[in-house]
């Protein structure tokens, strides 16, 4: 049974104009042990299609339809009780600031011992005994839980983050963004420690980042995104050695190889769509160099490339169709 399967999961904001489609018919799985990254400019509707999973969005956002399984659990349908039990023990998140996620103005260690509190119902006692083996694990020395988020660098905010985010030993983790405001050397212990701890407690993870690098290092299997809709997912290794998807091989292209031929790296020309009102068609079709009529006339349907592999493009259909 897969640790986590989401099937056509669609999530609109209302707007006084209208719905943003923000993201429409998201399908994905997560294996126990697995990661994941969610990939794409700004804008894709990589956090909106993470935090519908836990129903962390704003007043105005509305999941209008889709199913979402833990182990086999539905809970798309779980009430705001339900939810407040799942985001810890199911899933936890990791967010991109640190310093705007902990309460300035209380220790880290409180902040840590309350959840722990509620959610494991453990005694004070308990619950600071075990933020000291928390912090350990991320390794920030103990003696530190009781300073408050202001008296830490930004990469040990980070890591105070994570620790909260296993304290309920969830099964899977979300992390949004998680490196981005660190100075490379911080971002890559950071990422060492996720992948540390992602394997000795086989937790699934999903990583959203716009940096193909990252999840070239540290994720099994990436989804690409693009104006809501996932274009293209498979094995990262696979992804990134044939992308298939015009978006994918223009977002690769885009990305500096620092070991090759020093050159400017080619841009996505254009910008994403207005998701108030989205183009017909494929949504890529006004930015992409091999956009025929019928791209501008009919959604794509995703295709099956190879076991586990997957693109929405007519392109591919019309090989596959070859074949």
């Amino acid at each position: 049974m897969r640790l986590l399967e989401v099937d056509n999961l669609t999530t609109y904001y209302k707007l006084k104009d209208g719905y943003v489609r923000a993201c429409e018919n998201i399908s994905l799985h997560l294996e126990r042990g697995e990661a994941i990254g969610l990939v794409g400019e700004s804008a894709s509707g990589k956090t909106t299609a993470a935090l519908s999973l836990i129903k962390l969005l704003p007043d105005n956002a509305h999941v209008m339809a889709g199913s979402i399984k833990i182990e086999g659990r539905d809970i798309a349908g779980a009430t705001e009780e339900e939810l407040r039990h799942i985001r810890w023990k199911d899933i936890a998140i990791i967010f991109q600031g640190a310093m705007n996620a902990l309460n300035p103005v209380r220790r880290v260690g409180d902040q840590i011992v309350e959840a722990l509190r509620i959610h494991e119902k453990l005694s004070e006692k308990d619950a600071g005994r075990r933020t000291a083996e928390l912090f350990e694990q991320v390794e920030i020395d103990s003696d530190r839980v009781r300073e408050y988020p202001h008296e830490f660098s930004g990469g040990m905010r980070q890591r105070v983050m994570i620790a909260m985010a296993i304290a309920c030993n969830p099964k899977i983790i979300i992390g949004d963004e998680p490196t981005t405001a660190l100075d490379v050397m911080v971002q890559a212990q950071v990422l060492q420690l996720l992948e540390t701890l992602r394997r000795e407690r086989e937790m699934g993870m999903i990583l959203i980042t716009h940096d193909l690098s990252v999840v070239g290092e540290t994720c099994d299997r990436v989804a690409v995104m693009y104006a809501g809709q996932i274009v293209e997912d498979g094995p990262t290794e696979k992804v990134f050695e044939a992308p298939s998807h015009p978006y994918t091989r223009a977002l690769i292209t885009a990305f500096p190889n620092i070991e090759g031929e020093r050159y400017l790296a080619a841009s996505i020309p254009g910008d994403p769509p207005n998701l108030l009102s989205p183009p017909g068609g494929c949504r890529f079709h006004e930015r992409c160099s091999e956009v025929s009529e019928l791209c501008r006339n009919e959604a794509p349907e995703i295709t099956d490339l190879s076991p586990g592999h997957r693109a929405m493009c007519h392109l591919l259909q019309r090989k596959v169709k070859v074949k």
